[in-house]
């Protein structure tokens, strides 16, 4: 019998590990060189892996939500024979894009992961009762959410770090552990629900980007009134069939114009090397919401659009994103972020920043107020943008300057035209 160990590839530049998303074959399945095995999922992309042989399926390595290293043991396929074990890679290919992610983006130190399979030995544990174990902050907080000790794990890290895949052992009874009751008592109708995918891809990046990056809010209000009369004009006017123009591609090509003034807001930076690095061209990410979790699909070269070029990108990479058609191209390389709720906006917001990025732009809802003009009270259009800042880059003044900029180029719409270059 000739068995080919697959293991799981390099799915993509820094990538070092993936999430099984889910199995599309099983145990006693026939496979060939075009059938999909898997779909696994990468701070990139949910990618959909292929086998390269022809045989039946003998064994998979992992469940759906177990998060397994790049070269890691993932499917073995009997392809017949009595030739030696043959190890391969399997195939990949990108079915549907992700959770964010920006190119050149200081990405969090990948955390070491196993498959899991019954031959898995048990490691000694990791540290003596009472020592505070190894652990990466997104298995601490797993971990607690759980209710696991971490100090009975055994961790099969290196210098025995604990990892994900030692939680999900201990959750399948492969390791013995200490589980904290955090159970309501019954008859409450509570229903846990593991968090996976792209929604723990959300959840581990802005908790990172949360507990490193010290965020400073900047809220002023901004009148819209010519703007939204300029919008309503130029919509009315008979055209294509093209995308009609939102408040969107009129910020984005504020931002774009602010940037030129104070360009190290159009900037990554890298806590680790302590770069900052500033880019000539705006590349701005459009926080969208899509059934998967919240993606950030990214319209480049704002600065050389005019608006309504700007609105059809906006509306392609927008609903590519919703539609689960993005490319990685598409999701990746933003400078600074847009991130609006619409008519459901609020007044304001605490936007968390699209690491290494360090700005991103909140909009709230637009609402008719009492504003004081020329001596009386008048009702106007007005929304605050709510933009929050990478402190360690940008002072609370370069802050105000930027919101500042962006809103007299909103309240007075001409000055966009004229500010091209």
């Amino acid at each position: 019998m000739t068995t080919f160990r697959m293991r799981l590839p390099d799915v993509g530049e820094g990538v070092a590990e993936a999430e099984i998303v889910s199995w599309l074959v099983e145990v006693g399945d026939e496979v060939t060189p075009d059938s999909s095995l898997a779909e696994v999922l990468t701070d990139k992309a949910t990618v959909e892996v292929s086998s390269p042989v022809t045989g039946v399926v003998t064994a998979l390595h992992g469940e759906p939500g177990d998060v397994v290293a790049v070269g890691s043991d993932l499917v073995e396929i009997d392809t017949g024979g009595d030739a030696a074990e043959a190890t391969t890679e399997a195939v990949v290919e990108v079915v549907a894009e992700a959770a964010p992610s920006n190119d050149g983006a200081a990405e969090p130190e990948p955390v070491p992961a196993t498959a899991l399979s019954p031959e898995t030995a048990s490691p000694e544990p990791a540290s003596a009762p009472g020592d505070r174990p190894l652990a990466a902050p997104a298995v601490r907080a797993r971990a607690d959410a759980l209710g696991i000790d971490l100090g009975e794990i055994a961790g099969s890290g290196a210098d025995g770090r604990v990892v994900h895949a030692d939680l999900d052992q201990s959750l399948t009874g492969g390791q013995r552990a200490t589980r904290r009751s955090s159970a309501p008592p019954d008859g409450d109708g509570a229903h846990p629900e593991a968090v996976r995918g792209v929604r723990r891809r959300i959840a581990e990046r802005l908790s990172a980007t949360w507990a490193d990056v010290p965020h400073i809010t900047y809220v002023d209000a901004v009148d819209v009134t010519e703007l939204e009369r300029l919008r309503s004009t130029l919509n009315d006017r008979p055209t294509d069939g093209g995308a009609r123009l939102t408040l969107l591609p009129f910020l984005a090509a504020a931002i774009a114009i602010a940037c030129r003034d104070q360009p190290h807001i159009n900037a990554h930076y890298d806590h680790a090397s302590e770069t900052l690095t500033m880019f000539d061209a705006v590349h701005v990410g459009i926080a969208t919401q899509t059934p998967n979790g919240l993606l950030v699909p990214v319209v480049r070269s704002v600065g050389s659009r005019g608006l309504w070029a700007l609105a059809s990108d906006i509306a392609d990479v927008t609903a590519a994103a919703r539609d689960a058609k993005a490319t990685r191209e598409q999701l990746s390389g933003s400078t600074i972020t847009i991130t609006s709720l619409g008519a459901i906006g609020g007044l304001v917001t605490t936007p968390i920043l699209n690491a290494p990025e360090v700005a991103i732009v909140g909009v709230n809802k637009i609402e008719t107020r009492p504003v004081w003009r020329n001596g009386t009270f008048e009702p106007r259009q007005v929304l605050n943008l709510s933009s929050s800042f990478d402190h360690r880059i940008v002072d609370g003044w370069d802050a105000a300057t930027f919101v500042q900029r962006i809103k007299a180029l909103l309240e007075t719409p001409a000055l966009l035209f004229i500010d091209e270059e």
